[in-house]
């Protein structure tokens, strides 16, 4: 797509801010002038319109899409999108383990019973682990349990949600994200524990290797979006 404006700026609207291309707002795909309730995060939309190029696609507006996402896609299917993201908790990466060889055994189990634990610990979520890829049967009580804390978080955070949690294989990981207590890389690398763990035994395959990036720029900015649409930084 080519570039048609050549301003990008936020404007009160109401209680919420606008983001205006050349004194025009910027439309949802519905029609309706985006606005978003958090100052800080409506800067950032207006700041990646600015930034964006005389071609671009939208991947090259992240925020602008998850705040769509957030509001024409959580608001109507919320709960639909909330059980979608709870039975990934139920077949968590973080489960499934390898039974050989035993350097990467231990590394998971280095990597990974700490966030499980902490999911236990902070949350009462209690999951399972198994070795190899059969499916597990997690207690039946941790499913309304993880659909009630994924109910906690505001549609912005759920559109956030839906992309790191596929994108890393784990609910667990995601909440971990979103409550502050893991950062972007270290997510990715420890999602990606054994495909790292391939590559140090075999060497790097660049396919592999623009993939994890892609993945990691994808968390990144999930990250920051859920960061930006909390009420503490909407000033």
């Amino acid at each position: 797509m080519k570039r048609f404006w050549k301003t990008a700026c936020v404007v009160p609207e109401g209680q919420d801010h606008a983001v205006q291309l050349d004194g025009r707002p910027v439309k949802l795909p519905s029609g309706k002038p985006l606005t978003v309730p958090f100052g800080a995060l409506a800067a950032a939309i207006a700041e990646e319109w600015a930034q964006a190029g005389e071609d671009f696609t939208p991947d090259d507006l992240p925020m602008t899409r998850l705040a769509s996402t957030a509001q024409e896609r959580i608001n109507t299917h919320r709960a639909d999108i909330v059980q979608q993201l709870a039975a990934y908790g139920m077949n968590d990466l973080l489960c499934y383990r390898a039974e050989t060889p035993a350097s990467l055994v231990a590394q998971q189990a280095q990597s990974w019973d700490k966030w499980l634990d902490w999911a236990g610990e902070l949350h009462g979520i209690r999951l399972r682990t198994t070795g190899g890829i059969q499916p597990i049967d997690q207690a039946p009580e941790m499913l309304p349990r993880l659909t009630d804390i994924l109910s906690g978080y505001s549609d912005y955070q759920l559109a956030a949600l839906g992309v790191t949690v596929p994108a890393l294989g784990s609910l667990i990981l995601s909440l971990a994200l979103a409550s502050g207590h893991l950062d972007a890389a270290e997510a990715c690398e420890t999602a990606m524990l054994d495909e790292l763990w391939q590559e140090a035994q075999w060497g790097q395959d660049k396919e592999a290797l623009a993939r994890r990036r892609r993945i990691s720029d994808d968390i990144a900015v999930s990250l920051r979006f859920m960061q930006l649409a909390r009420p503490e930084v909407a000033a």
